[in-house]
């Protein structure tokens, strides 16, 4: 395994701006984790002057909110919110998706029917309003809003499967294996499955910055867990103070750009290094996005 993982670093490290991109999501990370210990005192709790600009006091380098709330603080603390959201929503939705549509792909015919209207009945509903109706009906809360990105976003990662498992189902060497009285069961989950997981690792890649875009809109709307901070609800807060106070509304909207966009180059030069043919000779990236 570390013999195939090598030649796939190296090329994923030649990408242009790969590597910024991964330390920088590395760096988010280590900052979410680190919170509780970087800021010992809870990002609600009010330890300064109200509307500290900048660099004012070198306590509080980004400065304070309307109610003297240190701004690094919720940006640390808010990190695990989005975090959160972003991987255990995408982790839901693969394991929903993923084998409705593995299911679709392999069997055909009726069963293939049914499913398809059954994935086509949740697109026709658009994503982030679904998800604000059930959040608003079941209740701000981490799980809730986990759950209802989950329930919203398993369907394209679905039909990404069904049409990759339709391809590779036809193949000779899943003939073999049919020929070799293998059961069905065991061709899709280690011949078929295996062959699929490029496009399914570079989907929800993009699914997590999505769900982590998401979690913020919600936030941002006052659907946001009132226990934790995010930067959603940070963007949210110090939406009415723009002219005032720059700062409140700059460094929650940065973190979340630098960090959705260190996401996305990634992943695209993770798909680059995973179809280095495809990157050379311009062909179209078949499924690098979710549809």
């Amino acid at each position: 395994m570390p013999s195939l993982l090598a030649p796939l670093w190296r090329r994923f490290l030649r990408q242009p701006g790969a590597l910024p991109a991964l330390l920088f999501l590395c760096a988010v990370v280590v900052l979410a984790l680190a919170a509780p210990w970087l800021y010992t005192r809870s990002p609600w709790r009010m330890v300064a002057a109200p509307l500290l600009p900048p660099l004012s006091q070198w306590a509080f380098p980004l400065g304070s909110d309307m109610l003297g709330r240190d701004i690094a603080a919720g940006l640390a603390h808010g990190a695990r919110a989005s975090l959160l959201a972003g991987f255990v929503s995408t982790a839901l939705a693969l394991a929903i998706g993923v084998p409705l549509g593995a299911l679709a792909g392999y069997a055909g015919g009726r069963t293939d029917r049914v499913l398809s209207v059954f994935i086509e009945c949740f697109q026709t509903v658009p994503q982030f309003a679904m998800a604000v109706v059930l959040v608003a009906i079941a209740g701000p809360s981490l799980a809730v809003i986990i759950g209802a990105i989950a329930i919203v976003s398993w369907p394209p990662v679905a039909r990404l499967v069904r049409a990759e498992i339709m391809s590779l189902r036809e193949r000779d060497f899943v003939a073999a294996a049919r020929v070799a009285g293998e059961r069905p069961w065991r061709i899709l989950s280690g011949q078929i499955l295996p062959n699929a997981m490029s496009p399914i690792v570079v989907c929800a890649s993009f699914m997590v910055a999505t769900a982590m875009l998401t979690e913020s809109a919600l936030a941002f709307l006052g659907l946001g867990d009132p226990k934790l901070m995010s930067w959603g609800f940070m963007l949210g807060a110090g939406r009415t103070m723009v002219r005032e106070a720059w700062w409140l509304s700059v460094w929650p909207g940065l973190a979340l750009l630098c960090t959705v966009l260190s996401i996305n180059v990634a992943t695209e030069s993770l798909h680059r290094a995973l179809h280095p043919g495809a990157a050379a000779t311009g062909a179209p990236r078949r499924a690098a996005r979710p549809a």
